[in-house]
């Protein structure tokens, strides 16, 4: 089983702030702003209110190339979509993530098949609610590790037919990217191969164990364990291990990870210990 390190969410580009983690350990990643597809941040639940509530009390722009109004109307790219009670589903809905272009090539060059681990980090901060507003702690944030995906099926929807349930993923309904031959949707196993009381797909509760950032470095720096030096992973080389940090890229999204029995039980410790388990 392969591990895929695989960078989703809010950026400084897209976006424009980190995303979310709450004083309860609840993690919000934020996807990014896409105007080309079909759910508004309005539509997304977060509980009891939806993500666009969430975000008008943080900031009130939206990133995408240029600075943009955050309106109930402004759409976002749901994707990975991990999380069931996130909207109203169809019968069999399951957790999908999808790739398209030179982002798909890495997968694919790479070998990335049915059984392998996506484990999705992205740019996140602690938010502080304080007499109704809400703030981030003073701090550049850090990558934090959020959710997670086991490969049960690979489709390309622009070649292939969709099941009904995944025909409102944003890799399923979008003309441009149906367009495209490497457009490509990752669907989740029901249960995880190596803990079948696990779904194949989810988020996590935070945990400091879960920050990829070296505590105290800007937020590229990473504090990996041992076991990964000496493992190649795409993007990066033996040079990225630095005397006491690990170097991250700061381009590209997809990290794959030489298959290595030590890193697949790292992935697995995190996900049994973390993992939130939605009915």
């Amino acid at each position: 089983m392969k591990v895929i390190l695989s960078r989703k969410g809010f950026d400084s580009g897209y976006g424009g702030y980190p995303s979310i983690i709450l004083s309860s350990g609840e993690m919000i990643t934020l996807p990014i702003p896409c105007s080309e597809d079909n759910v508004n941040y309005s539509e997304v639940k977060n509980g009891n209110s939806t993500l666009f509530d969430l975000m008008s009390k943080i900031k009130t722009t939206v990133k995408c190339g240029k600075t943009y109004n955050l309106t109930p109307d402004t759409k976002c790219h749901l994707d990975p979509d991990l999380a069931y009670k996130s909207r109203y589903r169809k019968e069999g809905w399951r957790g999908a993530f999808g790739q398209i272009g030179a982002a798909q090539s890495v997968l694919a060059n790479n070998n990335v098949k049915e059984g392998d681990l996506f484990i999705f980090f992205g740019w996140f901060n602690n938010l502080k609610e304080s007499e109704g507003n809400y703030k981030f702690e003073k701090s550049d944030g850090k990558h934090t590790m959020f959710g997670f995906l086991q490969i049960d099926k690979i489709i390309y929807p622009g070649k292939e037919e969709v099941p009904e349930w995944l025909k409102e993923h944003p890799h399923a309904n979008n003309y441009r990217r149906l367009g495209s031959n490497s457009n490509c949707i990752y669907i989740a196993k029901e249960r995880c191969t190596f803990n079948k009381s696990i779904k194949g797909y989810g988020m996590f509760k935070y945990n400091k164990e879960l920050d990829l950032t070296k505590k105290g470095m800007s937020r590229t720096k990473w504090e990996l364990p041992e076991i990964f030096k000496n493992v190649s992973m795409t993007y990066h080389t033996k040079d990225s291990f630095k005397a006491d940090y690990f170097k991250s890229a700061c381009r590209g999204q997809e990290f794959v990870i030489e298959e290595n029995k030590d890193i697949e039980k790292w992935a697995i410790s995190l996900i049994e210990k973390y993992a939130l388990r939605e009915k």
